[in-house]
């Protein structure tokens, strides 16, 4: 792991465990696992957005993001929509 400040989405969680995919310039370039008890309640769910510091590789801060959150499922529901336009356009 490299010491800073990332942007992280909760990827899956599975029993105790949250699996983050730390992003730098949109790119995913780490995956850390971090207890669900480390995670703010409201982070506690696949695609949840978060700010989280690392420090000598160890996550000691993580800050949920619900604005972020927010619009990346908007923004997957409208891929999602356009896909299934496009999809349904083909089959007709």
């Amino acid at each position: 792991m490299i010491d800073g400040k990332y942007t992280a989405v909760v990827d899956r969680i599975v029993e105790d465990i949250a699996v983050l995919l730390l992003e730098k310039e949109d790119e995913v370039i780490e995956q850390v696992e971090v207890s669900t008890s480390d995670l703010p309640e409201s982070a506690q769910e696949d695609g949840g957005v978060l700010t989280v510091t690392i420090t000598d590789n160890q996550v000691n801060e993580i800050t949920y993001e619900p604005e972020q959150t927010k619009q990346r499922r908007e923004s997957t529901v409208e891929k999602l929509d356009r896909l299934s336009t496009r999809l349904s356009d083909r089959e007709s």
